[in-house]
């Protein structure tokens, strides 16, 4: 018998689009600008008819805020935080949002910088949340010590920036007295080196810089000690030695030099006399008073 052959296998025929979606296609990719176009004609007219609304001389902002405002979008609380010592009155002027103002019309960056012209104030974050917010982050500068210049007293920080000059006499115990002209800007090194040496920084009243260059120090027994140029740690060190074998600074002592590395300058206070007269008077002293 034959072998049959098998039948071969008839293609299927893919149906062809139809002419009205063909037509359609096409349209849609021709109305897609036009589309495009027309939003944005939208837009200008709204924009066309805010303007004439609300007027042409109110900026944007304005416009929106306005607008806005009836729908709750107002400013109904300033929070604040980081805030220990600036004024909070100061604060909030800088600030410049009012209860029931368009929240929408308040300008961050106007207040943050009105903000950071506080002395007290080293920055400053300003947020708008919505509906009725507005949140203030501020980081207060540190006082770091009290600077006297031309009898006068202020409060700096580290960096030697003034804090304020109000209520300094607050500090006066806890804060080093630096007096003259570049104290500021050096006090950070002496107080660090003060620091490593903490039973001289007990004794120590007050920091006059000479020469914008060095300093000397006024001890709690009334003598100067004059501290070598740029190498503060290191005749500190050696004052603590000498007050730990001899107790230099507990004698009756006029001045203590140490700015030459290989000696020592001593000149104590002018002795009585047999009969409870002095040689001299006393020397006046050579750093200014404490804040009052």
């Amino acid at each position: 018998m034959p072998r049959m052959k098998k039948p071969r296998a008839v293609p299927v025929l893919q149906d062809r689009p139809n002419k009205w979606r063909v037509l359609l296609r096409r349209q849609r990719r021709l109305l897609a600008p036009a589309g495009a176009s027309l939003a944005f004609v939208l837009v200008a007219l709204a924009g066309l008819a805010l303007l004439h609304v609300f007027g042409q001389g109110d900026s944007l902002r304005e416009r929106l805020g306005r607008l806005t405002a009836g729908m709750g979008l107002r400013v109904q609380e300033v929070v604040i935080e980081g805030r220990q010592k600036t004024p909070e009155d100061m604060l909030r002027a800088a600030i410049g949002a009012i209860p029931g103002t368009p929240i929408l019309t308040f300008s961050v960056e106007a207040a943050r910088a009105n903000i950071e012209k506080i002395q007290w104030v080293a920055s400053a974050t300003v947020e708008r949340r919505l509906p009725g917010t507005i949140l203030v982050r501020i980081t207060e500068r540190r006082p770091f010590a009290v600077w006297q210049h031309d009898d006068r007293f202020v409060l700096i920080d580290r960096e030697g920036q003034t804090v304020t000059d109000e209520n300094v006499a607050s500090f006066a115990k806890e804060l080093l007295l630096v007096v003259g002209s570049g104290a500021p800007a050096a006090a950070a090194s002496l107080v660090d080196a003060l620091a490593g040496q903490p039973d001289i920084q007990a004794r120590v009243t007050a920091a006059v810089r000479v020469g914008e260059r060095r300093w000397n120090l006024r001890m709690t027994n009334g003598a100067d000690v004059k501290l070598p140029e740029g190498a503060e740690v290191q005749a500190l060190a050696k004052l603590e030695e000498l007050q730990q074998k001899d107790a230099l600074l507990d004698r009756p002592l006029q001045l203590v030099d140490l700015r030459l590395p290989d000696r020592l300058v001593v000149r104590p206070l002018p002795l009585h006399g047999a009969e409870g007269k002095t040689d001299g008077p006393p020397p006046a002293p050579a750093t200014a008073r404490k804040p009052t």
